[in-house]
């Protein structure tokens, strides 16, 4: 029998306030005076809307053409405010994110915990004695009432409000999202989480993530995400902006799990200082169409970037990601790895840019991409861009192309595996690098949540 997507399930919440469908003026202005922002972030959403409004949709990535802008809902609400209790979560969100682990997780390993439900932030928790060394761990809309001077210095530095069509979409209707601080100094040993829940027909969910790490802090943040399988089409556009200040180290790590009706449109990009290291480790499973490519800026002498990029594209599916590195200072270095399995006609692509600058001179750069084809109906492509304004870079880029091979699956077959779980134990080696990055529950997940994509797709493609 055929495996369901497990987070497809559909939740029986009745939003509170759920804007028209289609974006306007008139919705932009709705959703700032519900949110009692100050008059500049209403003036900010409305340049962004203009923005929006001018640029064209992308035509050099994936297939965007069915999307119908005009019948998203571009923002709902289904409680009025944060909970800080687990126990004053209304308790229908509350079951829905029972059933996606959330409360387990936090109470396993996680240093705070962050649930979005929609537009807005439902839960919200941090430890006290984290808090007390002035960490700061909430959603982006408390932040910009609680923490305007903060807010207003690092909004939109790193990702501009006209960056793209999609950046300027999320600029003007961003609700939600996950604003960190960490002072100089401080070291947070344990993760922060956060958990992006997609639940009405025809969302539109567009979290502002802002994490600003002082000089010799650290964090590691993970976010996860689903949404309920609908016939229609749902629209994930969020932004992400990494400020590392000086010495500062910054992981970041998603593990998208989307339904198949959602197209995953994001903007995620950091800015590194004097000697601070950003880490972007990125799976991507599920979507209908995803584009994003994590980016760092390596502003500061001897800045460093490690990504890892990992794509699982079945039927009907295009995972257009990759990684941009762009060096502006001397002695900095680069990592890029890109791993991809498409099958069941899935499509991977890796688009990539890495960019040495006039004056970041001893700059190092490395790009290793390598795709995994299970069958003739699948597709995988490569696109990267490289250019070096100084003549002593060094720049590596390795690319390979490879199938599973008769002798592997021979071998598993005649262990007692099935070939489709054969096939899944491939794939899952061939992702370790990603597992390996995980915390023991998210790795264990992640190799059940490939061994069930490629299930499904295998008996409904």
């Amino acid at each position: 029998m055929k495996q369901k997507y497990q987070y497809g399930f559909h939740d029986s919440v009745t939003p509170l306030y759920r804007a028209k469908k289609g974006l306007s003026e008139r919705v932009v202005r709705e959703i700032s005076a519900i949110k009692q922002e100050p008059q500049w972030m209403q003036d900010t959403r409305l340049r962004a809307l203009a923005i929006f409004n001018k640029k064209p949709m992308p035509t050099w990535g994936a297939d965007l053409s069915h999307i119908d802008l005009n019948a998203i809902t571009y923002y709902a609400r289904a409680s009025d405010k944060p909970a800080h209790s687990w126990k004053k979560v209304p308790k229908k969100i509350k079951t829905a994110f029972e059933r996606l682990g959330v409360p387990q997780s936090e109470r396993k390993f996680f240093a705070g915990v962050g649930a979005q439900y929609d537009s807005e932030t439902v839960y919200h928790h941090i430890r006290k004695d984290l808090e007390a060394q002035g960490i700061i761990f909430t959603d982006t809309d408390t932040a910009l009432r609680e923490y305007p001077e903060l807010f207003k210095k690092y909004f939109g530095t790193v990702v501009p409000i006209g960056d793209n069509k999609f950046a300027a979409l999320n600029s003007a209707c961003w609700s939600g999202g996950s604003f960190i601080y960490v002072p100089k100094g401080v070291k947070v040993a344990m993760p922060l989480q956060a958990y992006f829940r997609i639940n009405e027909k025809n969302m539109g969910q567009f979290e502002r993530t802002l994490i600003i790490a002082d000089e010799d802090s650290e964090v590691h943040y993970i976010e996860g995400c689903t949404a309920p399988v609908y016939t229609t089409d749902a629209l994930h556009a969020a932004v992400v902006e990494i400020i590392a200040k000086p010495r500062a180290r910054v992981r970041y790590t998603t593990i998208q799990n989307w339904s198949s009706n959602v197209y995953n449109l994001v903007t995620k990009r950091a800015r590194a200082e004097e000697g601070a290291l950003v880490e972007w480790v990125d799976g991507n499973l599920g979507s209908k169409t995803t584009m994003k490519y994590p980016a760092v800026f390596l502003a500061g002498k001897g800045a460093r970037a490690d990504i890892l990029s990992v794509s699982l594209a079945g039927y009907g599916q295009h995972q257009d990601a990759g990684a941009k590195v762009v060096h502006l200072a001397p002695e900095t270095s680069s990592s890029i790895i890109a791993k991809s399995v498409s099958f069941c006609g899935g499509r991977t692509s890796y688009r990539g840019l890495a960019q040495v600058m006039k004056g970041a001179r001893d700059a190092r750069i490395k790009v290793r991409c390598d795709a995994l084809v299970l069958d003739k109906r699948s597709r995988s492509d490569t696109y990267p861009t490289i250019k070096a304004e100084e003549s002593d870079a060094i720049i590596e880029h390795e690319a390979t192309v490879s199938n599973i091979s008769e002798q592997e699956l021979f071998y598993l077959k005649s262990r007692g595996f099935s070939e489709t779980e054969a096939a899944s134990l491939v794939v899952s080696g061939f992702f370790e690098p990603l597992a390996k990055t995980l915390p023991i529950d998210y790795a264990i997940e992640l190799n059940r949540l490939i061994q069930m994509e490629m299930e499904s797709n295998a008996k409904g493609a």
